[in-house]
């Protein structure tokens, strides 16, 4: 592989952007030595750290392509099956991370998915084990739980993100009204991701939050599409409880919820979701440069890859050139000029 050298790049470094410098591409690092380099003149392009999707469903290989087109290096999957089929994505652009197997509760929107396996559906806490057991040994990365009406009681969604946390697993749980984001957040979920679509997040429960060290996953491109195509309002609900997580100081990451399943009425499609989450997060009182961050460093630490999320000798050279100022004006994020991955360009 050769080595590359982005010359005149301003570098979005975390709080801004750098003046024009150079950053180098040393086979899939970034490097920090520029003799021998091809010469790439970026005339004052934006570099960014390749872009986490916090919150995606893989269903085939035409979704890593529509990731990948816009900027997305890094693909945090929250429930797909069966193995094989999460194993097939593995090693490709972009990088993929699953749950697996959600663990969900009898007689829900979930349990009626097509084709939705047995072993997902739990019915009493003694089952939490064997589960947790059976998605560490297919080598899902977190554990993931559905909370969903009363469909799961309190004993069962905290012995699964007990046993989760025994195995030294990331636990994530869905939770999308204010009642089953209180759950996640006493049962200690390290992520909660959606919001509520029936009302606003107390201070108490995002405090609480800050206490046990939680992070959000809101997804308000899929909490918007779900309120406007069935008509409700619940979408402000949504949007004032990223306003409450945030100036609470809780963590927010940036995830879509994209799914390109025919059978959603609602579609969030996969990449250029994205950016519409970065517009909405804005919108919801993140800054831009915050915004960023939820797709870039935060991600990367909350989720253990110390190794991505920014622009830094060492690091993998997942990289996204964009054209404008994204830090003040959130939309340039979608005009998109290169992407590599573990220093290959992409497409």
């Amino acid at each position: 592989m050769t080595k590359t050298a982005l010359t005149g790049v301003r570098v979005f470094d975390g709080t801004g952007l750098t003046e024009p410098t150079t950053v180098v591409i040393d086979g899939s690092l970034i490097g920090s030595d520029p003799a021998g380099a091809d010469v790439v003149d970026c005339a004052g392009a934006t570099l960014l750290p390749g872009l986490f999707d916090a919150h995606v469903h893989l269903l085939t290989p035409d979704d890593l392509g529509a990731l990948a087109a816009h900027g997305v290096t890094t693909a945090l999957d929250m429930a797909c099956w069966p193995r094989e089929r999460v194993d097939s994505f593995r090693g490709q652009v972009p990088d993929v991370r699953s749950a697996g197997l959600p663990a969900i509760g009898p007689g829900g929107n979930h349990a009626k998915m097509p084709g939705m396996p047995e072993e997902a559906i739990l019915t009493s806490s003694g089952q939490a084990a064997g589960f947790v057991a059976r998605r560490v040994a297919e080598g899902s990365d977190y554990i993931k739980v559905v909370i969903e009406g009363n469909l799961l009681d309190p004993p069962t969604i905290d012995a699964v993100i007990a046993e989760g946390k025994a195995h030294g697993k990331l636990t994530v749980a869905h939770a999308s009204s204010v009642d089953a984001y209180q759950r996640a957040v006493r049962a200690g979920a390290d992520v909660v991701t959606h919001v509520p679509r029936d009302g606003v997040l107390d201070a108490a429960t995002t405090a609480r939050m800050i206490e046990q060290g939680q992070v959000s996953v809101p997804t308000l491109a899929m909490m918007e599409a779900l309120t406007t195509k069935v008509g409700a309002d619940g979408y402000a609900f949504s949007r004032d409880s990223v306003a409450a997580l945030y100036a609470a100081g809780v963590p927010v990451l940036a995830g879509t919820d994209a799914f390109s399943a025919p059978m959603l009425p609602f579609p969030v499609v996969q990449g250029a979701s994205l950016h519409h989450e970065f517009e909405l997060l804005v919108d919801a009182g993140l800054s831009a440069v915050d915004a960023l961050r939820a797709a870039t460093e935060l991600p990367a630490r909350h989720f253990g890859l110390p190794d991505r999320g920014a622009v830094r000798a060492g690091l993998r050279a997942d990289l996204v050139l964009v054209e404008g100022d994204p830090t003040r004006d959130i939309s340039a994020t979608a005009k998109i000029r290169r992407v590599w991955s573990a220093g290959r360009v992409v497409g």
